[in-house]
């Protein structure tokens, strides 16, 4: 690589489909939701045989600042960066980009969520190496797409084009021809037949100089704003100024303000796809952590003793107590100090709606 590349792992978000585990203060990239340790640190873990920890840059929010200074001990204190507000990931990105262009000019830049799973950590860094290779070319934007094993609603898809260049891998790169958001299930039904799909997994590849380019061309008042930081950049008066910026900046997503648009015929960009078949999941909620721990169809899955009759496919999270399970079937149960959440796996992605009602009660101890 001609430049020195950098990881920005996004680490902001609250994670409300893992309630009563995730909490405000402890989401769930700081939570051990699949194995021994906590979702950031095997995401920072998983890369170090690319990026060193003074290359590594994590964007989280003021409340989940300590404990990710506690877990990453080895990444820079200045590395950390602190989001007054969530404005998506659009800004959140930018935010990290304005800062590697301050520290190091024109590097090139890996953003990689902070709480997915991926089993075959070889092979996707294998794939990273190339991402980063081809995003070292101008105007080139790079994106890692999953094989989409069911019509998901809840992802984004990518189509893909002609191949981007010589060769015949078949992991590419090719051509993407558009992102699709979330679509309805008849016509993510219709994505997964067709063959030509994969889902966008965010995790996306580029230059600083490609990056702040595109942001100023299709988000010019988030470019404007966030450009204004670096003549404060290491000043007492950095943490007023951002303040100040980020309560004016668009709530938009990266793929939505940069990735669609810079798809669309007459862009200058070049977006890039790379097939990752890696044994991926963003573990979206508590059935996915059971589609991944189960070793069988029908298997119970629990953190802690169980003892069943009669009872199958079912997700107990008690590690401190014995479960007792009798004629319960497909359940997910996790116990807390303060709360017990109890639902059908088929509806573990509805556990984000409760937190909306809990803001709604105002029980602010809970959330």
């Amino acid at each position: 690589m001609k430049h020195e590349a950098h990881a920005v792992i996004l680490a902001g978000g609250r994670g409300t489909r893992f309630w009563p585990r995730s909490r405000t203060r402890t989401p769930k990239q700081l939570l051990n939701i699949v194995g021994r340790d906590s979702m950031i640190e095997q995401t920072v873990r998983r890369i170090a045989p690319i990026f060193p920890a003074r290359r590594l840059w994590v964007v989280t929010q003021a409340e989940q600042a300590p404990a990710m200074r506690r877990l990453l001990p080895q990444v820079p204190r200045s590395h950390i960066l602190i989001e007054p507000t969530g404005r998506n990931t659009a800004a959140a990105i930018a935010l990290a980009a304005i800062h590697l262009r301050h520290e190091c000019r024109d590097a090139a830049m890996a953003v990689l969520p902070a709480d997915h799973v991926i089993r075959q950590e070889a092979h996707y860094r294998r794939l990273v190496r190339r991402a980063l290779h081809l995003a070292e070319e101008p105007d080139s934007l790079v994106v890692l797409g999953i094989h989409p094993t069911h019509p998901e609603t809840g992802y984004g898809y990518i189509e893909r084009g002609a191949p981007a260049g010589p060769g015949d891998s078949s992991e590419g790169p090719f051509l993407v021809e558009r992102f699709t958001e979330k679509p309805e299930l008849a016509l993510a039904r219709r994505y997964v037949a067709s063959g030509r799909y994969s889902w966008n997994a965010g995790m996306f590849f580029w230059r600083v100089s490609t990056f702040l380019e595109q942001l100023a061309h299709h988000l010019p008042a988030t470019a404007r704003a966030l450009g204004g930081l670096e003549e404060v950049l290491g000043t007492r008066r950095y943490p007023a100024r951002l303040r100040q910026i980020y309560r004016h900046l668009e709530n938009i997503s990266v793929d939505y303000a940069i990735l669609e648009p810079a798809c669309r015929p007459g862009s200058a960009a070049r977006v890039q796809v790379l097939l990752a078949s890696v044994g991926w999941s963003d573990i979206g909620s508590w059935a996915a952590v059971y589609e991944l721990a189960a070793q069988r169809p029908g298997a119970t899955v629990s953190a802690g003793p169980v003892v069943t009759i009669d009872a199958e496919g079912n997700y107990f999270w008690a590690p401190r107590k014995l479960v007792a399970a009798i004629g319960v079937n497909d359940l997910v149960v996790v116990e807390t100090p303060d709360a017990v959440l109890i639902c059908p796996r088929k509806r573990a992605q509805d556990v984000g709606r409760m937190v909306k009602e809990l803001e709604r009660q105002k029980r602010r101890k809970l959330l």
